[in-house]
């Protein structure tokens, strides 16, 4: 891959791992919640099932929803209510008491994994980044280094929205304070599906 074009790929994958998303948002909700040594199966199932994705819709599984575009609104359907549960699930995590933490639990990793396939913005960015920078002539080492960039990417993304979480633990240590917290990424998480909703309308 020429420098020039692995340079703007870095970029890519920097300004859409590393800006707010329901992955991240989830991520300092965990942070939070459940701590930084909780979260890291979450972590780590975004950072190996986001790029785990990006190979296989680059080797053909984007291609089955341009043959079938009825099945790609199945998924939009699908990830709208899941995301709606999951922010149900945000808004009523509860304080931060060891009662409530062993109550609840933060995402296991495959769940992570599968989250990817319901989650709008990784659609997004797998498609466009395969689309964008994946070069014909040597197709699958593009692809793959598309998704190691993403996976060395991911890493300290993943790391610094969990841990921007659990530096606010002791700020929201109050009762009122914490259902606030939640409430409101609960809030920002259902915010992030309206351009899905949009698109839908249209």
């Amino acid at each position: 891959m020429p420098l020039d074009l692995f340079a703007a790929l870095v970029a890519f994958a920097a300004a859409t791992a590393w800006t707010p998303g329901p992955n991240n948002l989830m991520l300092m909700t965990s942070g939070v919640n459940f701590g930084f040594v909780r979260s890291i199966p979450h972590m780590a199932g975004i950072s190996i099932g986001f790029p785990l994705m990006i190979v296989l819709v680059g080797l053909g599984i984007g291609g089955v929803f341009d043959a079938f575009p009825q099945l790609y609104l199945v998924l939009k359907i699908v990830s709208i209510a899941y995301m709606l549960w999951l922010a149900w699930r945000m808004a009523n995590a509860g304080p931060l008491r060891k009662e409530a933490a062993a109550a609840n639990r933060p995402m296991h990793f495959l769940e992570a994994v599968a989250f990817q396939w319901v989650n709008p913005k990784a659609w997004v960015m797998a498609l466009s980044g395969a689309a964008t920078y994946t070069l014909p002539a040597n197709y699958v080492f593009s692809l793959l280094t598309i998704a190691g960039t993403f996976l060395v990417v991911n890493l300290p993304g993943c790391s610094a929205w969990t841990g921007f979480g659990v530096s606010l633990r002791k700020l929201l240590q109050d009762e009122k304070r914490v259902h606030i917290f939640n409430v409101t990424m609960a809030v920002l998480l259902v915010a992030s599906l309206l351009p899905v909703l949009w698109e839908l309308r249209s």
